[in-house]
């Protein structure tokens, strides 16, 4: 027996999600921990703390690395927090398992309040997603809003040091880690929109490499996987990246899918919000009607800036 190789950032969050990964498919097959490999790779978005990732390429510095691994064989598939996933991957690849999702929603955490409402006037939240800033400013126009870089444990420990007075992380990134306990409210779906692919995890594989696609059959969550393409779309629609403040959010119930989306300026002082529903077999072209339908609703010129 071969000893399949799972490929993943080296971040503890990431290293979860890798694990969660190796315990369904060893659930799932009957085969003991040994027939897995878990694989850290280190990746330019890991190793960047500077600046922010949209100014240093945006989303695919968190997969370049493991993607080139994936390619040249020396991993079998990569895991990967789906949010962090570019819409156009590298020839020759494809992201056609998903988990079952976790709570897709926010979560604040603050070191003197529970609630973003009830920070003092001007005072500091760190976040490092252009969506987060903009939901943020929106809410309270008021607060001084910092770059925050760094996995989950680094930006804990900065709102310890006093670098912020609260910040917000994805809840399900929290609960992967055991850290539910830091979390002082959580922020609703319809005031705050997550990212699209927020909470879900994604393996991506070599297109025609079928002994793997047999194996990762057997834990694909078909309603997450749905969800994820209408969301995935959306965002290809919009040209969507780092550097694009978008939110969205699908979900599924038997065979019908409901969608919210939001694109939002980064002050926060403009926004656009579409809904759609549909059957879910149809869920990337639901995705791609959102998106041409906020478009149409926002102009053109709302877009001046983004790329």
């Amino acid at each position: 027996m071969q000893t399949l190789k799972i490929g993943t950032r080296g971040s503890p969050l990431a290293l979860a999600q890798a694990h969660e990964t190796r315990a369904r498919l060893m659930k799932a097959h009957g085969l003991p921990e040994h027939a897995f490999e878990v694989v850290p790779i280190s990746t330019s978005g890991d190793r960047i703390q500077d600046r922010p990732l949209s100014e240093a390429g945006g989303k695919g510095l968190f997969t370049k690395e493991i993607e080139e691994a994936l390619l040249d064989g020396r991993i079998d598939i990569a895991v990967h927090s789906s949010k962090d996933m570019p819409t156009v991957l590298p020839e020759g690849l494809e992201l056609a398992t998903f988990l079952p999702r976790e709570d897709a929603r926010d979560a604040f955490i603050g070191k003197r309040v529970k609630r973003i409402v009830d920070l003092p006037h001007g005072a500091i939240v760190g976040s490092s997603s252009l969506r987060r800033q903009a939901l943020i400013r929106r809410t309270r126009p008021d607060l001084n809003v910092v770059i925050f870089r760094g996995n989950v444990q680094t930006r804990l420990r900065k709102l310890d040091e006093g670098v912020a007075e609260g910040t917000i992380l994805a809840y399900a990134g929290l609960k992967r880690l055991g850290l539910e306990n830091v979390v002082t409210d959580l922020m609703p779906l319809d005031a705050f929109p997550p990212a699209p692919g927020q909470g879900a995890i994604g393996i991506e594989t070599r297109i025609g490499d079928r002994d793997v696609e047999r194996m990762l059959n057997a834990i694909h969550h078909v309603p997450t996987g749905q969800a994820l393409a209408c969301e995935r779309a959306f965002l290809a629609a919009l040209d969507g990246s780092c550097r694009t403040p978008i939110a969205g959010h699908a979900t599924v119930s038997g065979e019908r899918l409901s969608f919210a989306g939001l694109i939002i300026s980064p002050d926060g002082t403009e926004s656009h919000e579409v809904g759609l529903e549909g059957e879910a077999a149809y869920a990337a072209e639901i995705g791609a009607d959102a998106a041409r339908a906020v478009r149409a609703r926002a102009g053109a010129k709302f877009f001046d800036g983004w790329a």
